[in-house]
C-alpha cells in the first residue's frame, strides 16, 4: 500500500502549495504557541482555503482546552486533529473529525499504551524530555514496529530525503510525517527538499 505523506509545520500559503504540488496527502498546521512553527488561526484559515480537494488539513494541538480546539477546527476547516501532548484517552473521543494521537517514543516507551486510545491513527515521534515534537531527532524504529498492531502508524521524527526510504523499508508505516527535515529554517520549507522527500517516498513505495 502506498505510504501517505504529511508535511507538517506549514506557515505560509507558498509552502502549503509546494507540498501539495510535490504530492503530499496532508499538511500540518501547528497551533501550539511555544512552537517556532506556530500559525495563527487566521493565517491557517487563509492557507486551508487555498488547498485543492482531497488534501487533508491537520491541526496539531498540545494539551489544549477542548473548547479552543473546537473553535479553531471549525474556523479553519480542519479535517483531522492531531493531539501531541499528554492527552488522556477520554480527551481523544467525542470529536466529529478524524483523530491522530501522537506519542514520543524511546527505549522505555510501552506500545501497549496505544490500546487505550480509540483514534484513527497514531503518530510516533522521537522522545525529547522538554519538546513535544519538531526536534529533528529519529524515533525508535523498533518501538514503532511493535506499535503497528494497535492501528495505523505514522512515522515521524528526524525524517529527511536522505533517510525516509530506509525508514519505510524498516517500518512499513501507514504514513510518514516530515517537518524540520525539509526546512531551510524553522517554519520555512525548502522547496527542493520537499520535492526530494516526496520523490524518495514514491521510489520506496512503487505502485
Amino acid at each position: 500500500m502506498r505510504v501517505r505523506v504529511k508535511v507538517c509545520g506549514i506557515t505560509s500559503p507558498e509552502d502549503a502549495l509546494t507540498a501539495v504540488e510535490a504530492g503530499a496527502d496532508a499538511i500540518g498546521l501547528v497551533f501550539y504557541k511555544k512552537s517556532p512553527r506556530y500559525v495563527s488561526p487566521q493565517k491557517a484559515r487563509e492557507i486551508a482555503r487555498l488547498l485543492p480537494p482531497f488534501v487533508d488539513v491537520v491541526g496539531v494541538f498540545v494539551d489544549a482546552p477542548r473548547r479552543d480546539v473546537k473553535e479553531i477546527a471549525k474556523f479553519v476547516g480542519l479535517s483531522v486533529l492531531q493531539f501531541h501532548g499528554e492527552e488522556p484517552p477520554g480527551y481523544c473521543t467525542g470529536w466529529n473529525v478524524r483523530i491522530i494521537k501522537a506519542f514520543r517514543t524511546g527505549k522505555k516507551f510501552d506500545p501497549s499504551r496505544l490500546a487505550l486510545y480509540r483514534v484513527n491513527g497514531f503518530l510516533l515521534d522521537a522522545y525529547h524530555p522538554e519538546l513535544p515534537g519538531g526536534t529533528g531527532k529519529l524515533a525508535d524504529w523498533d518501538t514503532v514496529l511493535r506499535a503497528k498492531e494497535y492501528g495505523p502508524v505514522i512515522l515521524a521524527g528526524g525524517l529527511s530525503p536522505e533517510n525516509v526510504a530506509e525508514a519505510i523499508a524498516k517500518v512499513r508505516p501507514f504514513g510518514v510525517d516530515v517537518s524540520s527535515g525539509v526546512e531551510r529554517a524553522p517554519g520555512v520549507k525548502d522547496p527542493e527538499k520537499v520535492r526530494a522527500f516526496l520523490k524518495a517516498v514514491a521510489s520506496a513505495t512503487p505502485p
